[in-house]
């Protein structure tokens, strides 16, 4: 399988696990993060559910309507439980994208505060060695690089310092403040 789709997978799991939902209900709230984690089609919604249903990660019960076709309810089993936890805590991964960082980011609410920090640590080591390796593209590239390449490149190096930024001011605040599990937001 691949990464992303097991991301993906895993992801929807850990929707599941925070309450009951049908494939309409997921691809609804999928959408209101769309920017983040992309905006997947029922196409690869209702795929992964099945292959959730398979593996006895979830359970379905069918719920039926007056006047309206009959809703499956999906809910995570304790083997579910137990699968998710593996993924959550599994270290990112050098080459490990954003949208899977941002989806696990957004389930780690039962991680302690040194979790979300070891976390956010390795995502800062992926963003660090994919920002060095722009810059030396851009170095091997020289004037040989298309316009299109350039803004690119150049887009690429100004999305991973932004998020260094961000990775470094996040970290410095959950280091200096090790009770709370809560940070300023940005306005």
């Amino acid at each position: 399988m691949a990464k992303g789709a097991e991301s993906f997978r895993y992801f929807i799991l850990g929707l599941l696990a925070q309450q009951e939902m049908s494939g309409y209900d997921i691809k609804r709230f999928l959408e209101s993060l769309g920017w983040l984690v992309g905006n997947p089609s029922f196409g690869s919604i209702y795929p992964a559910l099945h292959a959730l249903l398979e593996d006895g990660l979830v359970t379905v019960e069918v719920v039926s309507r007056p006047d309206k076709p009959p809703r499956k309810i999906y809910a995570i089993t304790k083997a579910g439980e137990q699968a998710l936890q593996d993924w959550v805590a599994e270290p990112a991964t050098i080459g490990s994208s954003r949208k899977a960082f941002v989806m696990q980011m957004i389930l780690v609410g039962d991680f302690s505060q040194t979790g979300v920090i070891a976390h956010l640590q390795q995502r800062r080591e992926t963003v660090v060695a994919n920002h060095l390796a722009l810059e030396q593209t851009i170095q091997g590239m020289g004037d040989r690089a298309s316009l299109g390449q350039q803004l690119a490149l150049e887009y690429g190096l100004t999305t991973a310092g932004a998020e260094l930024t961000w990775l470094d001011s996040t970290l410095a605040q959950m280091s200096s403040d090790p009770g709370s599990d809560r940070l300023g937001t940005a306005t």
